[in-house]
C-alpha cells in the first residue's frame, strides 16, 4: 500500500490547512451569531457566502468531484486528508462546496444524468447557485433495507406520479434547495433489486409539502431535516435518473464514496475534539494541579491519539483500494470505516466533553454539537449494524462450510497485488441504502 501523497495533493493540504486557520475557524462564531439573529433559522449566513467566494478564488472548490471535467480530478486517496481538514469545522465542508447531500447528488448526476439533466441541475450545483436534497428514508419502515420503501412512482403517460412520505430529507429546508432526488418504487413486482428508481423532482413542484423540520438530538440543522409528503406529484418522464429499476444500483454507487467522505470528516471531528481536550486540561487546575497531570486524563489523551491514528490508516487503506481495485472490491473496508469512524469520533468527543465538565454540555464549545452529530451519524447512511453485517458476511465467506481448505482461509492478496481481489466478482446485494 502506498499512502504517499503527490506534490499536488500535499500542496492542496497546505493551502486548505492555511485557509481553515485564517478564514474558517475565526468565522465559526460569526456564523453562529448571524444564524441566531436571522428571521429564518435555515437562511444562509452572509459570512458563508463570503467564505465560499474566498474558497473558490483560492481554487479550493469542488475538490470531491472526480468525474469528467467538473472537479479537481483528485483520487480518493488525495481527497481524503482534505476532507479531514474540512471536517475539523462543522461549517468546513460547505465552504468548499463539498458538503452532503450535494456531493452525492452531484456525483449521481455526473455519472448517470443525461446532458439535459446535467445542464439543468449539475452545473448550478457545482457553482453553488442552488442546493439539493436526497429523499429516501421513510418513517413507517426500516429504510436501511431498500426493499421496504413504500413511496410509489407510477407512470402516467408522459409523466411519473409520486405518492409517499419521507423524513430526515436533509437539506430540503434550505431556501436555496431547488432539487429533490427521490428514491421510490416503480415496479413492486420486479426482481427485488430492480423495483426501485430515482427521480429528479423540482423543489417547487405542486404536491410537495414539508410537514415539519426534524431536530437532531435537539439541534436544528441549518439546511433542515424535513418530513416531506408527496401527494400526486407529477414530473415528466425525462426526469428519471438512469432508468426504471436502476435506483438500488445508483444508491450503492452514491454511497460508496460518500462513506469515505463521512469517515474522513469524522477523523476531523475527532482531531478537533482532541485538540480542545488537550487545551482544556492544560489550562484547567483542580485539586492542586493541572488536569493534564492526572493519570486518567493522560489515558484519555493517549487512547484518543492511538484510536485516531488507527482510524486514519484504515480510511486511507479504503481510499487506496477504491482507487486501485474499485468500490465493489473495497466494499468490506468501506463498510468497516463507516462503523469505526463514528465510533472513534464519538468516543473522543465524549472524553473531551468529560474533560470540559459543565462547559462540555453547553453550547460554549462545539463539543455538544459534535456529540449529537457523531451519535446521529451512526444511524444515518445505514446504521452500524447493517455495515457490520456486510463485514461479517465478507469475512465468513472465507470459511465455506465443508470446504476442504476451511482451516486455511484465503489470504487477502490486495495489499501486494490489488488486481487479484476476487470479491469484486460477487454481485452487490447490500441493502444499506437508507441514508437519513
Amino acid at each position: 500500500m502506498d499512502f504517499g501523497f503527490s506534490p499536488r495533493a500535499s500542496e492542496l493540504q497546505d493551502r486548505m490547512r492555511s485557509f481553515m486557520e485564517q478564514h474558517v475557524y475565526p468565522a465559526e462564531a460569526v456564523y453562529d451569531r448571524q444564524l441566531a439573529e436571522a428571521d429564518d433559522p435555515h437562511e444562509l449566513p452572509p459570512v458563508m457566502t463570503e467564505l465560499k467566494e474566498k474558497a473558490r478564488a483560492e481554487g479550493l472548490w469542488n475538490l470531491f468531484m472526480a468525474h469528467g471535467d467538473w472537479g479537481a480530478g483528485l483520487t480518493n486517496l488525495e481527497y481524503a486528508p482534505l476532507m479531514e481538514l474540512a471536517g475539523r469545522s462543522i461549517i468546513g465542508p460547505e465552504v468548499f462546496n463539498c458538503s452532503a447531500p450535494d456531493t452525492g447528488n452531484m456525483e449521481l448526476l455526473a455519472l448517470y444524468g443525461t446532458p439535459g439533466q446535467q445542464e439543468q441541475w449539475l452545473g448550478p450545483l457545482l457553482e453553488a447557485e442552488i442546493r439539493s436534497c436526497f429523499a429516501m428514508t421513510e418513517p413507517e419502515v426500516a429504510s436501511s433495507d431498500a426493499r421496504n420503501i413504500r413511496t410509489r412512482i407510477t407512470r402516467d403517460g408522459d409523466h411519473y406520479v409520486v405518492n409517499g412520505r419521507k423524513w430526515y430529507t436533509s437539506g430540503i429546508l434550505d431556501p436555496d434547495c431547488k432539487l429533490i432526488i427521490l428514491m421510490g418504487k416503480t415496479d413492486p413486482g420486479a426482481p427485488t433489486y430492480r423495483q426501485q428508481s430515482m427521480l429528479l423532482i423540482p423543489r417547487d413542484t405542486p404536491g410537495v409539502t414539508v410537514v415539519r423540520d426534524l431536530p437532531m438530538f435537539g439541534y436544528t440543522d441549518r439546511c433542515g431535516h424535513g418530513e416531506v409528503l408527496f401527494e400526486n406529484v407529477r414530473v415528466p418522464v425525462e426526469n428519471i435518473l438512469g432508468g426504471e429499476g436502476e435506483g438500488f444500483a445508483l444508491a450503492q454507487g452514491r454511497l460508496g464514496p460518500g462513506r469515505m467522505h463521512y469517515a474522513m470528516r469524522a477523523v476531523g471531528f475527532a482531531e478537533r475534539a482532541l485538540q480542545l481536550m488537550c487545551e482544556r486540561v492544560t489550562e484547567r487546575v483542580a485539586f492542586g494541579g493541572p488536569l493534564a497531570d492526572r493519570g486518567v486524563v493522560r489515558e484519555w489523551i493517549a487512547r484518543s491519539r492511538i484510536e485516531i491514528e488507527q482510524l486514519r490508516l484504515l480510511v486511507l487503506k479504503s481510499a487506496w483500494l477504491m482507487d486501485t481495485v474499485g468500490n465493489a472490491a473495497a466494499r468490506m473496508e468501506v463498510a468497516a470505516i463507516k462503523v469505526a469512524a463514528l465510533e472513534v469520533a464519538h468516543k473522543v468527543v465524549d472524553r473531551a466533553v468529560q474533560a470540559h465538565g459543565a462547559a462540555g454540555v453547553s453550547d460554549d464549545t462545539v463539543l455538544a454539537r459534535l456529540y449529537a452529530i457523531t451519535r446521529a451519524l451512526r444511524i444515518a447512511d445505514g446504521p452500524d449494524e447493517v455495515h457490520l453485517r456486510t463485514v461479517a458476511r465478507q469475512e465468513l465467506a472465507k470459511y465455506k462450510q465443508n470446504h476442504p481448505k476451511a482451516e486455511h482461509p484465503k489470504t487477502d492478496t490486495r495489499v501486494g497485488h490489488p488486481k487479484t481481489d476476487t470479491r469484486a466478482e460477487h454481485p452487490k446485494t447490500d441493502t444499506k441504502a437508507g441514508a437519513a
